[in-house]
């Protein structure tokens, strides 16, 4: 019986660091892919070299305001971010394919957490910040990945025109 329980233990051992590393999926923990590295949408920015400031309102008709932005190749910007809902929203910047890859996560874990620097989650009233640098010309999408948001319309685009 004693083996019984042992092995039990073993069993319920696995069963725990497996839903702990799930948790942290779960969670937004996305390990070994978000810091100061370039992406192909750029990079975390540095604070003291914003060139500018953008403020972007999300709101509960599941729309930005403005939902269309240009900016310099180059250019450091501070996007002050704003819920002026009555519900959880937020600003994920990313590529298409990576919105959307994001978007059947946040299917599975709708209560995931974000700690990318690319990334903001505000409840209802709060406001946020992302500082990012464009390195590359082109288009950088930001979209709600809250479950049913972005297939309402709550998405948007970052035009960075070539210096």
């Amino acid at each position: 019986m004693q083996h019984k329980l042992f092995s039990g233990q073993k069993i319920f051992a696995v069963l725990a660091v497996l839903f702990m590393s799930s948790t942290a999926l779960a969670s937004g923990s996305h390990a070994g892919g978000h810091g100061a590295e370039e992406t192909a949408i750029g990079k975390p920015g540095v604070k003291a070299k914003v060139n500018r400031t953008i403020t972007i309102e999300m709101s509960d008709n599941m729309r930005y305001t403005p939902a269309e932005v240009q900016v310099k190749q180059g250019e450091t910007v501070r996007f002050v971010v704003k819920n002026k809902g009555q519900i959880k929203h937020e600003l994920s910047l990313g590529t298409e394919k990576e919105l959307l890859e994001h978007l059947e996560a946040m299917k599975k874990f709708p209560d995931m957490e974000h700690d990318e620097p690319g990334k903001v989650t505000l409840a209802p009233g709060k406001q946020g910040e992302i500082i990012w640098q464009f390195t590359k010309a082109g288009v950088v999408n930001f979209a709600c990945l809250m479950p049913g948001h972005y297939e309402a319309g709550m998405k948007g685009a970052v035009s960075v025109v070539k210096r």
